[in-house]
């Protein structure tokens, strides 16, 4: 719809919004009481909104809470109802607001007896009051459940107990006057089939998320569903204790945008704000919210800080190491393609059962989902990306043209269901065949694989980091900005030092290519990523480098797999990782190359920082992060984090201490709390967006712009400065105000600021107009 047609609480909405939130992966060994603790450390800190992962009931034992089997209640897990109010409690005296994370489009069934709903669809079939929570096609007759070993006698293992159907630890309903014979008997006379668990991927007959069985689609479009599942979380909300929502996952919903229109309605005064992913040059549709959640956003400020100028570099040693002529667009285009069609084959047969006339329709949509250039689109919205992909899909089959045209004819109309579930299945392609396959393929330049980024893409200059946050200041001021998150392959602070190698190229190839010869590994791809992963996160035991290590070599799927383990290939990799800490010559010189680039990283760390709290946007602080935080990849990213450490730095800065940029990462803790304090306290600072240009021969190492009255000023590109011999001659222009600047509490006055004064102690620099 025009924009003049949206709601007044989805556009350009600062009143009542947070001015910042700081994200808690709140789990059973962290629940409400810990978090409730931390709501004055975190008041001092400066955020406005504390910002938790999912807080309704959860399956038994689940560490992250997407896995939500219980939308009536708060997860006693975590704490219960009064754990939640003592939150609030906590909160409110603090003077702090909460986000919820919300899971509209799947709810957990691998225990089905956590999940009430599910357990009754399993009782009573399609007869059941809540069968149509949940989108399960009945046209095979009974309900499939891929639980049991891929054995010949896997039946025979079934016991009826209690009334129930056993399997080992699993449990499952016995329908009403079907309970006598064997417990084969019994079984088959079920609404449900349990079949071994490797016939899910191309037999399933309920959607689900991504490829996971146990996360089973909810219908949300159904009004009585929406409410169902909604009921408690807007209880929260209209008692006050709850002022924002983060959607996860909505590309996954049969539409979007009418799930958000009812979510908008139901919640007007929220800060609502969804997890989709755009790819870069994509557009969010006119949806009523405030944002996304911030990975697009965080492709630009972490790509502002690579040298553009090197990338032929890395193609070479990328072409020495792994002898690959693959580009991304066809290596995205086979992991998409194989994605499509196995893992995801169940969705691709569903589709198929609805134009059974059209013999080649596996293959053409298979294709043309391969082929779609975004995750997915919300017809009419995006309809140019069916006809992007149609235009590859012909052009890669050309065989597949009469079958492509009969299937786009289809697919561009908004009402056929066909086109419907042909735009969530091309997400779930996206997201595994991309984000879970091919970032661990892609190794040229690992600071880039990142979710809302496309790694063929090596940096973003000046011109276009300026004009990304000048449109984000017209089109969407109060969506979230972030640089980590609980689903971000590798942390800030990892991206920022191997950033670093950018500027670096030579010194990279050198020692890479020595080192892989030292620690040889059957896949040259994977130690490249292995390489990158071990001095971007350096130092790291053994432990965190093995984990990650085979996580990403299963995720990779070249050398082994989730589903088939290769213990020759995984023997190869415990001893290329054991190798860098055994061999006493090759640890020492990954140690040293590490700290030859930690220098340059804090730089970049303590600059992208400022720039994501400081740009146009809602600035996220993930766990941690506001000190150094190396982290890789999920679960590498969720290990606890020492509070205490932090308050005590805090209230050390508080008192008055101007902490030097060290391995302390205090300097990074000035920054962030400074910053946050600055935008909780003075937000008519921060209503604008104008670039600001240095003067100069190194006028291209600085990034700043004014947001109205706050002028943030950061390093980019440390190494070639400091080849530079400095700052020099280098000026910013601002108007004859004083300013202050806010990490050294040191003023400054006239029009023409020298860089060398303003970045002296600091790479990075914040002023306030007096």
């Amino acid at each position: 719809m025009p924009r003049s047609d949206l709601p007044t609480a989805a556009h350009d909405r600062t009143e009542g919004m947070p001015s910042s939130t700081y994200r808690i992966q709140i789990r059973p060994d962290f629940g409400f009481k810990p978090t409730a603790e931390l709501a004055d450390y975190l008041a001092d800190l400066g955020v406005s909104h504390l910002y938790t992962a999912p807080i309704l009931t959860a399956a038994p034992g689940s560490e992250h809470g997407y896995d939500v089997v219980d939308h009536t209640r708060v997860s006693a897990a975590l704490g219960g109802e009064e754990g939640r109010l003592a939150l609030k409690a906590a909160l409110d005296a603090a003077g702090l607001g909460l986000v919820v994370d919300i899971v509209p489009n799947h709810a957990g069934v691998g225990v089905p007896a956590a999940n009430p709903t599910w357990w009754d669809v399993l009782k009573h079939g399609r007869e059941s009051a809540y069968a149509k929570f949940y989108d399960i096609d009945w046209s095979r007759g009974r309900l499939l459940i891929p639980v049991l070993a891929d054995e010949p006698d896997a039946l025979d293992q079934l016991r009826v107990e209690d009334g129930e159907l056993h399997y080992f630890d699993k449990r499952y309903p016995i329908a009403d006057g079907t309970g006598e014979g064997t417990a084969r008997e019994v079984h088959d006379r079920q609404h449900y089939e349990l079949v071994t668990w490797t016939r899910g991927d191309a037999e399933l007959n309920y959607r689900r998320f991504f490829a996971i069985v146990d996360l089973a689609g909810l219908r949300v479009e159904d009004p009585e569903v929406f409410e169902a599942t909604h009921r408690e979380i807007l209880r929260w909300y209209a008692e006050g204790a709850v002022q924002g929502l983060r959607v996860d996952h909505p590309d996954g919903l049969r539409d979007p945008g009418d799930y958000l229109r009812r979510l908008r309605d139901a919640a007007p005064d929220a800060w609502l704000v969804v997890e989709k992913i755009l790819e870069p040059g994509e557009e969010l549709p006119d949806w009523p919210i405030d944002g996304t959640t911030g990975y697009d956003a965080l492709a630009e400020v972490c790509g502002v800080f690579v040298d553009t100028t090197t990338e032929r570099f890395f193609d070479t040693l990328d072409h020495h190491l792994t002898g690959g002529e693959t580009s991304w667009q066809d290596l995205v285009h086979g992991t998409k393609y194989h994605l499509a069609t196995t893992q995801l084959a169940a969705e691709l047969a569903r589709m198929c059962r609805l134009v059974p006339e059209i013999e080649a329709a596996p293959k053409a949509l298979a294709e043309l989902a391969a082929c779609f250039p975004v995750y997915r689109s919300y017809l009419p919205f995006g309809s140019r990306h069916l006809a992007r992909a149609r235009s590859e899909a012909g052009r890669r089959r050309p065989g597949l043209i009469p079958a492509l045209d009969q299937l786009t004819a289809r697919l561009r109309n908004p009402a056929d269901e066909l086109a419907v579930r042909f735009q969530q299945y091309t997400g779930a392609v996206m997201a595994k065949g991309v984000e879970d396959t091919a970032f661990y393929r892609w190794t040229r330049f690992t600071a880039r694989n990142e979710v809302g980024n496309d790694p063929s893409k090596f940096g973003v200059n000046l011109d276009e980091f300026h004009d990304t946050a000048a449109e984000r200041q017209r089109r969407w001021p109060a969506g979230m900005t972030s640089l980590s998150t609980h689903d971000t392959k590798r942390s800030e602070d990892v991206r920022a030092r191997l950033a670093v190698l950018s500027e670096l190229p030579g010194d990279w190839t050198e020692v890479v290519r020595r080192w892989v010869r030292l620690a040889p590994l059957p896949d040259p791809a994977l130690a490249h990523l292995i390489w990158q992963a071990a001095v971007g996160a350096w130092p790291l035991d053994r432990e965190r480098l093995h984990a990650y290590a085979l996580k990403a070599a299963r995720e990779s799927g070249v050398g082994t797999t989730w589903t088939r383990p290769d213990e020759r290939f995984e023997t190869a990799l415990r001893a290329m990782v054991d190798r860098i800490y055994d061999d006493p010559a090759l640890h020492a010189e990954v140690d040293a190359f590490a700290r030859t680039i930690s220098g340059p990283g804090w730089s970049n760390s303590l600059a992208q920082k400022l720039v994501q709290l400081t740009m146009p946007g809602v600035p996220d602080v993930y766990q941690g992060t506001e000190l150094w935080d190396h982290s890789l990849v999920d679960p590498d990213n969720r290990r606890p984090v020492d509070f205490g450490l932090r308050r005590e730095l805090l209230a050390r800065i508080d008192d008055g201490w101007q902490p030097p940029v060290d391995g302390s990462g205090a300097a990074k803790l000035l920054v962030t709390s400074r910053t946050l304090r600055l935008r909780r306290q003075r937000p008519e600072l921060f209503g604008g967006y104008r670039p600001v240009f240095a003067d100069g021969r190194v006028a291209e190492h600085v990034v700043a712009f004014d947001r109205g009255g706050a002028v943030a000023v950061a390093t980019r590109l440390p190494v070639g400065l400091s080849r530079h011999g400095g700052w020099h001659d280098t000026t910013l222009t601002l108007d004859g105000h004083t300013w202050t600047e806010v990490f050294t509490n040191t003023s400054y006055g006239g029009s023409r600021l020298a860089v060398a004064d303003l970045l002296h102690t600091y790479p990075v620099a914040l002023l306030v107009k007096e």
